[in-house]
């Protein structure tokens, strides 16, 4: 197992603390929960969706929230009542939480359940004052040409 210290790197950068905070977690991935499995797809330019397969649960089971920057998916089923003896499990039913970093101004449109996949909607909507804008330098302009000014007469 390899041990990584970026401890330096925080004393020497200012303002790039997320960014380390996002290597620590691609270093520690391998804790990472692998229930219930998920696809993240590019719908369009500033477009994507979630999807995570949730076969089994229904609409009340689930719930999606979004706080700060971190999109959270949460499942529960609940007991059914008169339920018959399961000789084999293979289709998991366990309680769920999963949770997606979102980038800034990453919203979430809409979530919709068909087939036993969940997909949730998200935009990228940058606000004007963001957007990168074109500076003018301003400098020493080269000296004008003298121009004559009048009215010009004309011979008859």
């Amino acid at each position: 197992m390899r041990q990584y210290d970026l401890a330096p790197l925080y004393r020497s950068t200012v303002g790039f603390d997320r960014l380390f905070a996002a290597l620590d977690g691609f270093v520690s991935a391998e804790q990472a929960p692998t229930y219930p499995p998920y696809n993240i797809e590019r719908t369009a330019e500033n477009a994507y969706r979630v999807t995570v397969a949730v076969a089994g649960f229904t609409e009340s089971d689930l719930s999606i929230e979004t706080r700060e920057s971190t999109l959270t998916i949460k499942g529960e089923r609940k007991p059914v009542e008169g339920k018959a003896e399961v000789l084999h499990q293979g289709i998991a039913a366990r309680a769920f939480e999963r949770r997606f970093q979102l980038a800034d101004y990453v919203q979430v449109t809409g979530a919709s359940l068909e087939h036993g996949l969940l997909h949730v909607d998200l935009v990228r909507e940058i606000p004007e004052a963001k957007k990168p804008r074109r500076i003018q330098i301003a400098g020493s302009a080269p000296a004008s040409q003298p121009t004559i000014e009048g009215s010009v007469q004309q011979a008859a």
